[in-house]
């Protein structure tokens, strides 16, 4: 535990999934790294949680402890010496404080933006409801409808893939990169029957990504999520 920069839970994970173009995020890339594919496929995910139960370097924060969390992700693997290391590397975090956005940036090289932002968590008759808004010039937002019952995570599957990615990658430079790593056990998820998305990509994450406006994802599930733990980094050259 002597090198955990941050701990705390992630909890009702809404992973909305898009199968893209990899040449899409060719400048996104970090050096080091190549696209992570699931049978062939490049994925693209915009992700909705909770942040709970947050502590930096071990101590809680006031008005920093529990908060919403949005990001625009793909994944990656790194090959350090003879292991592929399986990870993800963040378009775009939004979150509610700007001190969150200063730590991310600052520390993990990350880019994060601050904007005002809603969570919607309700259950009534065995029906979750999950969401997640923000605003920019209006509000953007996104929602799951689910069973109240988790199952596992099967082996080999599209859900294993998208949450099975326990490294973060960030583009320093055309040659560095930043890399750290989270730990957290397997999670499970519920049984999706609904889901709405009223997003306008073009304006949150800019012109290369509005054809998502447009776009049916692959998937959409809502994982349950647990204690996390975030490792400090190092540079890769």
């Amino acid at each position: 535990m002597s090198n955990t920069f941050l701990s705390g839970e992630w909890k009702k994970l809404v992973m909305i999934n898009y199968a893209i173009d990899s040449s899409i995020l060719a400048k996104y890339l970090p050096s080091h790294t190549q696209i992570d594919r699931w049978h062939g496929t490049c994925f693209l995910s915009l992700v909705g949680f909770m942040f709970q139960n947050t502590k930096l370097l071990g101590i809680k924060v006031p008005f920093h402890v529990n908060f919403e969390e949005v990001n625009l992700r793909f994944y990656v693997r790194y090959l350090d010496g003879e292991t592929w290391k399986r990870g993800v590397v963040f378009i775009k975090e939004i979150v509610p404080k700007p001190a969150l956005s200063w730590v991310a940036n600052t520390i993990f090289k990350e880019h994060y933006v601050t904007l005002p932002m809603r969570h919607t968590w309700r259950e009534e008759s065995g029906v979750l409801t999950v969401g997640y808004q923000w605003k920019t010039r209006n509000w953007h937002s996104f929602s799951v409808k689910t069973s109240n019952v988790l199952h596992p995570i099967g082996v080999g599957t599209e859900a294993e893939f998208i949450t099975e990615h326990y490294w973060g990658y960030t583009k320093l430079s055309e040659k560095s990169t930043s890399e750290y790593g989270v730990e957290h056990p397997r999670w499970e998820v519920y049984e999706t029957s609904d889901y709405s998305i009223d997003v306008d990509f073009d304006d949150v994450y800019g012109e290369t990504f509005a054809f998502l406006n447009k776009e049916k994802p692959r998937s959409v599930f809502l994982a349950g999520g647990s204690e996390i733990i975030v490792k400090q980094g190092r540079i890769l050259r």
